[in-house]
């Protein structure tokens, strides 16, 4: 029981790291929690190039050599690790892109093999890869007919497999930390520690450290957030956390007990916004009052107003759920380095074009989303008929179809298990702010490999894939119908070369159309005719394409400069 004077603490699990660090596949069969631990062991013998901080090296010599992964899953996990757990500058990271696109082949290894991590932060970062393990054994008492991971409410109250909801589901990353705790605690226990209670072991004080990486801590309420380790080395709480000073180590048996004791709900995760967040008033263009009967009104929440200033990335979250037949246009203070949850939009035209922290996009069919730059991962999943066009340091699908995805990214965009049918293209569009919101993230032009997909998970074969770089004949630019101050006026980086000619060949049909209208000696009341028929067919075809609602709702007043 908690004493008067014993402050009040809450911990909770962090959503990014389990969001858009654990890949939604089953992990390696050989990166199971024998292999993980003995990484430690390992790395702690290679001396300074081993711990505290791994080098890439020297995890490169582990996964491709005794566990037997690909070099470029190796650095997929590795990069994403250093980007979630390393608090790197926007400018350090474009000037390591700026540097790495310029760079032989050699050199391009030699800047990887310099790269390194907090080594009990990359074994913490390779377990939670478990989190999407299929366990028969789970489902064997659970009495369900194929192997699941059990169900959770969706956004709107449905059951969906946890499987399928990994990216929203902030209780199932909970129950994932309370269930294999110990295992994790233990992966951190450095060889001949002993606690000094019987039949203990002890953690370190960087071992504690590490695991900030994945929980987060207050002890007023989440006014303010606090580091792990500062809060469990509080005087009044040392004898919980198992602390010693003597020793400067911590109980695990005690430490274990404390966490789970202290374990919350993530306050700034999706259920916590979905709760208590406040909704926001986002102009949606086709609410027109005429079609309010055939229309629902989607919805848009957001905890900006609950997450302390200094700890907003990360934690600051924007929720659009149901959104239908409807576009919403936005730029604001509210929006920038948010991370956007985009759920179950359909028939709909979003442009969010500010720098954003991370977007998901699940479970939406038929829609065009426009993104600002954005500085963690870009997730597209459950989605069918999706055409997203993005400016994002890492995109990954998972489960989706007939998806369009025009990218620049400086790293392979990963195509996960579930897909079918993804055209993969070169951005296309830009709009007046883009470079200076890009900067802001840390995404260069220099390096774009939209083209050079990374393809994880079982389901993939050499002879029948899953994506396509799309055909020239079928590429258009995209232009983006805003009016906003700024100095952008081309594309970042321009386009490939025959997608550029490609372009250019249809500026030449143009002009060669206009030319030969205006030789064509018609008078002034046959060029009135012609123009009349020209444009009447043009509205027919708006219609029939279904761009004509998207041109009507876009007559809307945009309101993105204001606060909300």
């Amino acid at each position: 029981m908690m004493s008067r004077q014993e402050p009040a603490v809450s911990l909770w699990v962090k959503a990014e790291p389990f969001s858009y660090g654990a890949f939604p596949i089953a992990p390696h069969p050989r990166l199971n929690i024998n292999n993980i631990k003995k990484i430690v062991i390992y790395a702690k013998n290679k001396g300074e190039a081993g711990f505290p901080k791994i080098s890439y090296s020297v995890w490169r010599h582990i996964a491709c050599n005794k566990l037997h992964l690909s070099e470029s899953l190796a650095w997929m996990y590795f990069s994403r690790c250093h980007f979630l757990s390393e608090n790197t500058s926007a400018v350090e990271r474009l000037e390591w892109d700026h540097n790495f696109a310029g760079s032989s082949k050699d050199e391009k290894e030699n800047m990887k093999n310099q790269v390194s991590v907090v080594t009990f932060k990359f074994v913490l970062y390779l377990y939670i890869q478990q989190l999407h393990k299929v366990s028969l054994k789970a489902s064997l008492v659970a009495g369900d007919e194929w192997p699941t991971r059990s169900s959770s409410p969706d956004l709107d109250g449905r059951s969906t497999p946890r499987n399928s909801n990994k990216s929203l589901d902030d209780h199932s990353h909970m129950v994932f930390v309370q269930n294999n705790l110990h295992e994790i605690l233990d992966m951190l226990v450095e060889p001949d520690n002993e606690s000094g209670y019987p039949g203990d072991v002890s953690l370190s004080q960087l071992a504690v450290e590490a695991l900030s990486f994945l929980l987060g801590g207050s002890m007023d309420r989440c006014k303010t957030l606090m580091p792990l380790q500062d809060i469990a080395m509080l005087q009044t709480l040392q004898h919980r956390s198992g602390y010693s000073k003597m020793k400067k180590t911590f109980s695990l048996r005690l430490f274990q007990t404390w966490i789970k004791d202290c374990l919350v709900q993530n306050p700034f995760g999706i259920s916590a916004c979905i709760a208590s967040g406040r909704r926001l008033s986002w102009p949606m263009a086709g609410e027109e009052k005429d079609n309010l009967s055939e229309t629902k009104r989607g919805r848009i929440a957001t905890n900006a107003h609950a997450v302390p200033k200094e700890h907003m990335k990360g934690n600051k979250i924007i929720i659009m759920s149901q959104v239908g037949k409807q576009t919403v246009a936005r730029s604001s203070s509210t929006l920038e380095n948010s991370c956007v949850k985009i759920h179950r939009c359909h028939s709909a035209y979003i442009y969010l074009l500010s720098p954003l922290r991370s977007v998901t996009v699940e479970k939406c069919r038929n829609s065009t989303i426009v993104l600002g730059p954005v500085e963690c991962a870009v997730f597209l999943s459950h989605c069918e008929s999706v055409t997203l066009i993005a400016c994002a340091r890492t995109v990954l699908i998972s489960s989706s179809t007939l998806c369009t995805l025009h990218l620049l990214t400086p790293n392979p965009p990963a195509i996960l298990s579930g897909n079918d049918s993804i055209t993969l293209a070169p951005y296309h569009t830009y709009y007046p702010k883009l470079e200076e919101h890009m900067a802001e993230v840390g995404i260069g032009a220099e390096r774009n490999l939209w083209d050079e997909p990374l393809c994880v998970g079982p389901d993939h074969k050499e002879d029948s894939p899953v994506w396509e770089i799309m055909p020239v004949q079928d590429f258009f630019t995209f232009n983006i119908p805003l009016e906003m101050e700024g100095t952008t006026k081309s594309i970042p980086g321009g386009l490939p070369g025959k997608y550029q000619r490609a372009v250019n060949q249809r500026y030449k049909q143009i002009d060669t159309w206009q030319k030969t209208v205006k030789e064509s000696g018609l008078s002034r009341d046959q060029r009135k005719e012609f123009q009349s028929l020209v444009e009447s067919r043009f509205h027919v075809w708006l219609s029939e394409s279904g761009h004509k609602r998207e041109l009507d709702s876009l007559v809307l007043p945009q309101q993105g400069k204001k606060s909300q």
